[in-house]
């Protein structure tokens, strides 16, 4: 992982441990220390990097650095101590930028909601930054245990900054939804924002998964060598054809077409995220066209060949279409052709407890699955595009890299 390239800084390993070990002097939260890494350059991470660094492809160059070979571990303890010594670098960096951007923004200043964000992030860096370098075994445990009860504290980051966004609007006197979504510098804080979590949230979901069992065959950690969009799609079909029946009693019939036998690297839950959003709206979209007597059938088409530089995935339905003068605001936040008062409801009444992910689906309606789901597609180098006509149907395309060497954003 960049971890390595990162600790050649240090001539030696005895400055490397003291180095990182002078970061547990810190017992709270210091301004001074936030603003210093907030100025600090983040690092990137390809998937590349991911699948080498967890399958152990780099401990040699890590051993040289940090000697984890005397201390009794196999190989997949050692990998375990390199992500975490890479997180307790990268991960108080990442977490100033939000804060400090965050605390400058006009969106902290208009709501409470922002600002308890705001000040996860801060708890977050003050506890990283207290935490001993996890250079063996004792410490990368003690470290583990930071890690998930910060992974704990920001699973509900979407749906606060969801209900902070509507409180900007409220205490802005912004009533109507598109003129919200024609703010084009706060829509840009908003994508800089959900695109830096994707990050966090990857490398620490990365660095938990590594510590548990494989989930399934060719998984190293988030990480498959082999995903099948194929597979995916039809266990995304099926929970998305649950929601559509829940809510309106039938769902369309979907079609799988194309390369139903492609395997390539890639994260199968951003795969998986992407094809949901995409499914239920077109289902809603169909049903609200044509009812449930006469649903025509979606299509999901998989294109790939050996010298394409993305795997392809379309999402077609006949469900009416999207307006041309909304076409250019379905990427932005809280932008929804619900009924404006259920939304207000919605937001006003968001139960403290809830998580972004839950199965109740709380982010359902609120206009964050397209600009999400284009934050997925972009972060490893891909892109969502769609492609509308009204009074027809929609053709939506995840395009994907085969290539798995694009760094992360970095925003």
């Amino acid at each position: 992982m960049i971890l390595c390239k990162s600790l050649k800084l240090y001539n030696c390993k005895n400055r490397i441990i003291k180095s990182l070990n002078s970061f547990s002097t810190i017992e709270g939260f210091d301004e001074k220390d936030l603003q210093y890494f907030g100025k600090k350059k983040q690092s990137g991470v390809s998937l590349t990097a991911l699948m080498e660094t967890g399958r152990g492809d780099r401990l040699k160059e890590f051993d040289l650095l940090v000697d984890t070979s005397k201390q009794q571990t196999g190989a997949s303890e050692r990998v375990q101590i390199q992500v975490a010594c890479f997180l307790h670098r990268e991960l108080p960096i990442r977490l100033a930028h939000r804060a400090v951007e965050l605390e400058n923004s006009q969106l902290y200043k208009e709501s409470q909601s922002i600002r308890n964000v705001c000040s996860w992030y801060k708890r977050s860096f003050a506890q990283i930054r207290a935490a001993k370098a996890p250079v063996d075994l004792d410490k990368e445990a003690t470290f583990a245990k930071v890690i998930e009860d910060i992974y704990e504290r920001h699973s509900a980051t979407l749906i606060t900054m969801a209900k902070g966004a509507h409180e900007f609007r409220t205490n802005m006197g912004i009533k109507d939804i598109g003129a919200f979504a024609d703010l084009k510098d706060v829509q840009k804080k908003l994508d800089e924002f959900y695109m830096s979590r994707i990050g966090m949230r990857m490398l620490i979901g990365q660095y938990l998964a590594l510590k548990q069992p494989a989930t399934a065959p060719n998984m190293i950690g988030l990480v498959s060598t082999a995903a099948s969009p194929y597979e995916i799609a039809l266990q995304v079909i099926e929970d998305a054809a649950y929601v559509c029946r829940r809510t309106h009693g039938d769902a369309p019939v979907v079609k799988i077409l194309g390369r139903t036998d492609l395997h390539f690297p890639y994260v199968p839950s951003h795969i998986s995220y992407m094809l949901l959003e995409l499914l239920k709206n077109s289902m809603r979209a169909t049903i609200e066209t044509h009812g449930v007597e006469k649903m025509p059938e979606i299509k999901i088409i998989i294109a790939d060949g050996e010298d394409n530089e993305d795997v392809v995935i379309k999402v077609s339905d006949e469900g009416g279409g999207i307006k041309r003068s909304n076409m250019s605001r379905i990427w932005s936040y809280l932008f929804t052709t619900a009924d404006p008062a259920v939304l207000d409801r919605m937001l006003n009444n968001l139960d403290s407890e809830v998580r972004d992910f839950d199965t109740g689906s709380p982010l359902a309606g609120l206009g964050y699955g397209l600009p999400i789901s284009r934050n997925y597609a972009r972060y490893f180098g891909g892109d969502l595009t769609i492609m509308s006509m009204e009074g027809y149907g929609t053709d939506s395309f995840i395009y994907l890299p085969r290539l798995g060497n694009q760094n992360g954003v970095l925003c």
